[in-house]
Order: structure tokens, then C-alpha cells, then sequence
């Protein structure tokens, strides 16, 4: 299968770093012309072949700004990737406010801001491909994760409304969710070995999913040949739970 994303407009969220960084190489490998989004991006700047722009994506202001920025300069935009996110960690009874409100600004509000923002576009074009991170914590929480496993269920709702709504336009709209990629926010490969095997017992596929995995399947989600794909929740977390001990497989 043939997958061609040559001088297609690609716009990634969080695209500084982790697995919207790999998500982002490899769309510029794919020969797409990509726009990477962040706080973290002091100014705006053109980088290993993609550009990247200022951009805070739980506010309205600038995400309008960003989004305005990239039609002007490509009249288009066919794929939106929702990747941004941040992790909320802490019981309920001790969560405070704040911290719960901002895992809803960054993870649900971003997502809500930025499909927003490229509607008009896409819709005028009458095609293009809306990707959202959930997780898998979406499917089954983990304790400790209300605020991060809500927002994330709250993706998947919004996905398949928006889904609906933009199915007129051959827009399609799903979310993806990803497993255990080892990153900076969740520090798994920082666990001592005992912590990392209990993990690991929980998948199918007995290693640390890759930002890779995550990039495969977005390459083929955003490709002519997903067409027919929309409104759903695809999870790539390689199998995890699939079984209630997947690890037992792996001791026969």
C-alpha cells in the first residue's frame, strides 16, 4: 500500500518534543509541509524541515492566531493531530482545582480550540483528517488518574460529535490511543526493573511501545486510505489487557 502525504498541510500540537516530535519528523519524511505547535517554541522558526510556531493551545487567542497563520501561508490545511497533553496525577480527595481544571484546559479545551479553529477550512475544502490523542487510560483508567483519564474519556466523546458533524464534508475525525511509550511526563524507564515488569505484564506485546507506533498509525489515519474511518477510538497500546494476564503466555 502506497501512502502519499506529499505537500499536504500537516498542523501537530505539542510538537516540541516526546512523541509530537517523532510525530512530526515523520511527517516531514512522509514530504508533508508540517506545522509544529508549542509553548515551549520561543518564536516562531523554521527547523528540520518543518516550521515551528508559538502557541498555547488552552487559549483561544493564540490558537486562532496559529491556525491563521498557517492558511495564510498554505491556503489549506488537511490534517490537524491533537497531540498536545499534559499529566494530572493525584487521588481525588487530594486533587485541588487548579490542577484539575488545567488537565481540562490543556487536554479536552486544546483539542475543542484547535478542531474549532481548522472547521472552516476544512469544511470550505470539503475534505481533511482531525486526529486526537485519548489514552488508554481512557479504556481503563489506573488509580490515581481521575483528572488525565476523564479528559481523555472526554476526547473520545468529542471525537465522535465532531465526527458526525463533519461527515458532510468528508472531514473524518478519530482518536487514537496510545499505551506505554516511555516519556519525560511519565518517567517509565526511570522505574526501578520490578516496577517496569509489572507494567510490562500488562501487554500483549511484552515491550515499551515506541513514539513510532504512535506515528504509523497516524501516517495511515490521515491517508487517502483511512477514508472510510471515522468516529472511532483506535487503540495502540499493544495489546494491553487485552487478556486479564497477558504475561501468561510469555511464563508457557
Amino acid at each position: 500500500m502506497l501512502i502519499d502525504h506529499t505537500d499536504k498541510v500537516v498542523l501537530v500540537s505539542g510538537g516540541a518534543r516526546g512523541i509530537g516530535r517523532t510525530i512530526v519528523d515523520r511527517f516531514v519524511a512522509e514530504g508533508a509541509a508540517v506545522t509544529a505547535l508549542d509553548i515551549a517554541f520561543d518564536e516562531d522558526d523554521t527547523a528540520a524541515g518543518h516550521v515551528q510556531l508559538a502557541c498555547d493551545v488552552s487559549s483561544p487567542e493564540s490558537v486562532a492566531s496559529a491556525v491563521r497563520t498557517v492558511v495564510e501561508r498554505h491556503g489549506r490545511i488537511d490534517v490537524l493531530i491533537n497531540n498536545a497533553g499534559i499529566n494530572v496525577v493525584g487521588s481525588v480527595e487530594d486533587l485541588d482545582w487548579d490542577r484539575w481544571r488545567a488537565c481540562f484546559d490543556v487536554n479536552v479545551g486544546g483539542v475543542f480550540l484547535l478542531s474549532q479553529a481548522v472547521i472552516p477550512t476544512m469544511k470550505q475544502q470539503r475534505s481533511g483528517r482531525i486526529l486526537n490523542a485519548a489514552s488508554f487510560a481512557a479504556i481503563v483508567p489506573s488509580i490515581g488518574s481521575a483528572a488525565y483519564a476523564a479528559s481523555k474519556s472526554a476526547v473520545v466523546q468529542f471525537t465522535r460529535v465532531l465526527a458526525g458533524e463533519l461527515g458532510p464534508y468528508d472531514v473524518t475525525v478519530n482518536a487514537y490511543a496510545p499505551g506505554m511509550v516511555p516519556t519525560a511526563m511519565n518517567g517509565f524507564a526511570e522505574m526501578a526493573p520490578a516496577d517496569q515488569d509489572r507494567l510490562l505484564d500488562t501487554l500483549s506485546l511484552r515491550r515499551w511501545q515506541s513514539a513510532k507506533d504512535v506515528a504509523d498509525l497516524l501516517v495511515f489515519l490521515a491517508s487517502d486510505s483511512a477514508g472510510y474511518i471515522t468516529g472511532t477510538l483506535v487503540d495502540v497500546s499493544g495489546g494491553k489487557l487485552a487478556t486479564q494476564i497477558p504475561s501468561r503466555a510469555y511464563e508457557i
